[in-house]
């Protein structure tokens, strides 16, 4: 068979290949010309052929749309096209930095639409937008043209607002109330009044001697009433030949306090709820035992001790007959883990019928796990319940500063040293108890010390929970209800601070106790008691001073008898800062609102499920975790008995201090504090012409917002800003 010669031809040429693929790609356009030819044509002949429906369609949108629209439309377009610009031009920043601006337009171009729907140039949605075109309308678009100003330009309306509400609250400002009046006694020597030496370094109009200002009069009936009242409380308490008199003072009765009765617990009730405890953990598996029982105020202990985790093997076995039977033999077992207790908390609320319940795993000192129930009848914990306990017995028979705290979940009473906490912190939510905790503090401190001993000064920014102690002699001043008046007692608080050390350095002793230990009447150094009942409006005044003052009378003061309380209503991170809670170890938690609220007072969690109305966390100095107490309870007639009683002593009261002039602080325009390098500031702008913020910041060595601050400081006295 004869072989047929074929010519391949080589790469390097390529003629037939060449040719053959030029034919192909001439026949593929000419078929997609075709296709885009018949294309066309298809198209063309469908529109002739629909020609008059779609020009009907097309009127009927266009009426439809101006109908709806109006001439609002040309609004829409243009909003749409400045979005659509900002979008090409990907500043896509703009949409969220100036996100006001964006709805302050919005709102422009709504309000502009409402009013082609007055003149029937709106359509419907113009209609719609009016509502009503009579005054309803008018109100409405007059409310969009605000809204947009506001949205525009918020710094205009926030600076008239803060003026408007300035002037509103000075000529709505509450007059201080006037002071009880005083019942003529025999004579009592009166407290020596702490005196105020502002700084060398003040001008001459700070150095004019501190004086009393005048107290309006007090209607003839009002005065009688009060005096009436005084006159049967010290007729009741004060005039008993028992009295324990210090210093000349007499300190009131125990009488004073009422007594609350004390609730009794069924003893059927607590061993039903433990029997339920153990079957309930015993249907997930958790063998447990309850071991004790302790029933508190509010809440009821139950002490869980957990069992054993068994390992089980089946062994079969025959007997005589020949029958297999199987036999259960342990092979090993460990302890229940805590945290499987633990985990079940909602589980044990749900079998209990309890609102909530908190699980302390395990109690201090102890190898159970407790279990904490809220009772269904809460029973009241009065402070003179407390204060006749040998708890607190045993601590003011050491210590002038022994303060009733309340009861324990095992119904034990708790009573702490303040002069060894030595300051505390008091956080909780609104209506949990916290000013009564103060009350309950303030009160136990006036039943056991006189003015020679215990001074106080309260600052109170609500005006109304600290006021009703204005006639006690243990107050150098009145009650502080301004926050513009605090920061001045703070910075008078702090150089006492100073004073006293060097008085101690004098003496040569290293506390308040040694300085008084030989001293009888007016030679003894007073405590010094600072009550704030809120921290956070303060720290909304001044919060880098405010901080400062606070922690560096923390980490001195002990030693010279000045002790901190303060209570706030909001524990966030910006109240309490990490510096104000690494100086005050003694914490209160009343209840909370969340976990973070919590754990950013005590470090821990639990406060987010206490039960409020003086169900408290205590957290002492000592304690590795925080224990679970009800609260003192003080009554207003018992605070106002013993208001009357130590007012009824004092034979003339001491000039009262005028705070705003105690330290007064430079100020700059506007009522802030004068930047420290503000001089410097003014130096190098007397040594060159034209200065700018970066110049200050970089010869300042300071950050931009503290010399754009200067800046601003220098134009308003005249220096002018260097261009570019």
């Amino acid at each position: 068979m004869a072989k047929r010669k074929v010519n391949i031809p080589s790469k390097s040429s390529g003629k037939p290949k060449g040719k053959q693929s030029g034919n192909w790609l001439f026949r593929f356009s000419v078929w997609r010309i075709a296709w885009r030819i018949i294309a066309v044509v298809l198209v063309v002949g469908l529109l002739y052929w629909q020609w008059l429906n779609l020009t009907v369609w097309a009127a009927n949108i266009r009426d439809e749309t101006l109908r709806l629209f109006g001439w609002g439309l040309l609004l829409l377009v243009l909003a749409l096209g400045s979005i659509g610009e900002v979008l090409w031009r990907r500043r896509h920043a703009s949409l969220t930095s100036r996100f006001r601006q964006w709805l302050g337009g919005i709102a422009f171009t709504v309000a502009i639409w409402g009013i082609l729907g007055f003149f029937a140039f709106g359509g419907t949605i113009g209609l719609n937008i009016i509502g009503y075109p009579n005054y309803i309308g008018i109100l409405r678009i007059a409310g969009l043209f605000f809204a947009g100003a506001i949205l525009v330009a918020p710094g205009v309306f926030t600076n008239a607002a803060k003026r408007a509400t300035a002037w509103a609250g000075k000529q709505f400002e509450r007059r201080p109330a006037p002071p009880r009046p005083a019942i003529p006694q025999e004579p009592t020597p009166a407290p020596p009044p702490i005196t105020i030496t502002p700084p060398p370094q003040r001008i001459e109009a700070e150095r004019q001697p501190i004086t009393t200002p005048p107290t309006p009069p007090i209607p003839t009936q009002a005065q009688q009433e009060l005096r009436q009242v005084a006159q049967e409380v010290w007729r009741k308490y004060g005039e008993s030949p028992d009295l324990i008199t210090v210093d000349g003072w007499r300190l009131p009765p125990i009488d004073i306090l009422d007594r609350s009765p004390e609730v009794e617990f069924g003893q059927a009730d607590n061993m039903q709820r433990a029997k339920l405890i153990e079957e309930a953990l015993a249907s997930y598996g958790v063998e447990t035992k309850v071991v004790q029982i302790n029933a508190g105020p509010t809440v009821t202990q139950f002490g869980v001790e957990p069992g054993w985790d068994r390992k089980m093997r089946e062994i079969k076995e025959r007997d005589k007959e020949g029958n297999i039977k199987v036999r259960l033999e342990e092979v090993s077992r460990t302890r229940v883990k805590v945290d499987r207790i633990t985990s079940l908390a909602n589980d044990l609320a749900l079998a209990l019928a309890a609102p909530s319940i908190r699980i302390e795993a395990p109690v201090p000192g102890q190898s159970v796990v407790g279990i904490e129930v809220p009772n269904t009848i809460s029973s009241l914990v009065s402070l003179r319940g407390v204060i006749e306990t040998s708890a607190f017995q045993k601590i003011e028979a050491k210590s002038k500063l022994a303060i009733a705290l309340g009861k324990g979940a095992g119904g034990e009473a708790i009573a702490g040293d303040l002069s060894r906490m030595p300051h505390l912190l008091i956080a909780g939510a609104t209506g949990s108890g916290k000013t009564v905790c103060l009350n309950s503090i303030i009160c136990c401190l006036l039943l056991h010390n006189p003015p020679n001993n215990v001074r106080f000064i309260m600052i109170d920014p609500k005006r109304v929970e600290l006021t009703p102690f204005n006639s006690i002699p243990h107050l150098p001043t009145p009650v502080i209800v301004d926050t513009n008046k605090a920061l001045p007692t703070l910075r008078w608080l702090n150089q006492e601070m100073d004073k006293r050390y060097q008085k101690l350095a004098t003496t040569g002793v290293r506390n308040i106790e040694g300085y008084n230990k030989n001293k009888q009447g007016d030679e003894k150094l007073p405590y010094l008691i600072l009550i704030i009942d809120e921290l956070a409006d303060l720290m909304a005044t001044g919060f880098d001073e405010v901080e400062h003052i606070l922690c560096r009378l923390a980490q001195l003061a002990r030693a010279t008898g000045i002790h901190l309380v303060v209570a706030t209503q909001r524990p966030s991170v910006d109240v309490v800062t990490g510096l104000i809670k690494a100086n005050f170890p003694t914490r209160i938690s009343f209840a909370v609102t969340s976990q973070v609220d919590s754990r950013t007072i005590l470090d821990i969690g639990g406060a987010e499920k206490l039960l409020g109305a003086g169900d408290m966390l205590y957290m002492p100095t000592e304690a590795a975790k925080p224990k679970r107490l009800q609260g003192c309870y003080v009554s207003d007639a018992e605070t106002e008995r013993l208001v009357y009683f130590w007012g009824s002593q004092q034979r003339e009261e001491a000039a009262p201090l005028k705070v705003e002039e105690l330290i007064p602080s430079p100020t700059a325009r506007g009522g802030f504090r004068e930047d420290p390098l503000l001089e410097a500031a003014r130096q190098l702008a007397r040594e060159h012409k034209h200065i700018s913020t970066s110049y200050l910041q970089r010869k300042l060595r300071i950050g931009y917002p503290r010399a754009a601050r200067l800046m601003e400081q220098l134009e308003e006295e005249g220096v002018k800003r260097e261009e570019g």
